[in-house]
């Protein structure tokens, strides 16, 4: 099959297309067509080695872990899909080899949930990392309660367009940082648009004078420090992006795959709770050209690659 690997870490040059052999389905797993699959900021750091204390490589690494596809058949354990199921997953395994930036992919079933039937394959993609990161940082590190104050920072991006809506559904006011140019984008998900930059805490603070009750970080280092000192007294803060929230009295999160938060999304997407900005598409060829443009750090909601349908 046609696939994008690398065989070493390093910049978007180490990523090559061509050909890797057909991925093996095990018992409990299907063999997914890939349709779509989702570009993450977690990619890019897999390839340049920055996730290697945790995730053990074995190349050549085929990257990616959002696919959208359709299951063309399941492994012999398996009774959650049949041939012709259009599903979302996240795949993620522990450790680093057989991702989803290729024509096919073995995805384990505890990875994966039934498409929205609602959205696109494209757009489907873009859920899965974002959607969990969110739904589990906000019900079960956060526990946001209604009523409550949240600040989400980065709000327009992939994990923080998500928060934003899944924070409105459960009844929180939300502030989102984002640059000004996104902060009608943010406004629209249901955020109050704060601007990035120098004077941060005088604003957050003009908006909730008494503080946050939780703060969902996305960014880290200086915006981890500013963010704690503007916490309630019973304030949470939780991170995505740096362990050091700890040391701030916060958590650090990562996201697991959950076929059940999983499906709860797919719910949410078809109730119209939750959408997906899929900002740019690339076909699976350039695959390091939505690298480089995740990597940018600017992009408003998703990233996608697109897989053809069966060229062999």
């Amino acid at each position: 099959m046609k696939a994008i690997s690398y065989a070493r870490y390093g910049g978007p040059e180490v990523l090559e297309y061509g050909e890797v052999p057909d991925p093996r389905v095990g018992p409990d797993s299907v063999l997914v067509q890939v349709r779509a699959a989702g570009v993450n900021p977690v990619d890019w750091q897999c390839r340049e080695g920055r996730l290697d204390a945790l995730l053990a490589p074995v190349f050549p690494v085929v990257p990616g872990w959002d696919v959208a596809g359709v299951v063309v058949r399941p492994g012999a354990a398996v009774t959650e899909f049949g041939a012709g199921d259009e599903v979302i997953g996240y795949c993620r395994e522990d450790f680093l080899s057989r991702g989803t930036f290729a024509e096919y992919v073995a995805a384990p079933v505890r990875a994966l949930a039934r498409k929205p039937r609602t959205v696109s394959f494209e757009e489907a993609a873009g859920l899965p990392l974002t959607g969990l990161t969110a739904l589990q940082v906000l019900t079960r590190s956060l526990q946001v309660k209604r009523g409550e104050t949240v600040l989400v920072h980065a709000a327009a991006g992939g994990v923080g367009s998500i928060a934003v809506q899944l924070a409105r559904h459960l009844g929180a006011r939300v502030l989102g940082t984002a640059s000004a140019h996104h902060h009608a984008y943010v406004r629209g998900l249901g955020g109050e648009p704060v601007a990035y930059g120098e004077g941060l805490a005088e604003r957050v603070r003009g908006l909730a004078p008494e503080g946050v009750d939780a703060v969902f970080d996305t960014v880290g280092g200086e915006t981890l420090k500013v963010s704690a000192n503007l916490l309630a007294p019973e304030g949470r803060l939780t991170s995505i992006a740096d362990p050091e929230a700890v040391a701030y009295g916060g958590r650090y999160a990562f996201v697991r795959p959950d076929p059940r938060d999983l499906g709860h999304l797919t719910d949410l997407v078809e109730q119209g709770v939750v959408s997906v900005h899929v900002s740019r598409t690339y076909p699976l060829e350039r695959t390091a050209d939505a690298q480089r443009e995740s990597q940018e750090g600017r992009t408003r909601g998703k990233i996608v690659v697109t897989v053809g349908p069966d060229r062999r």
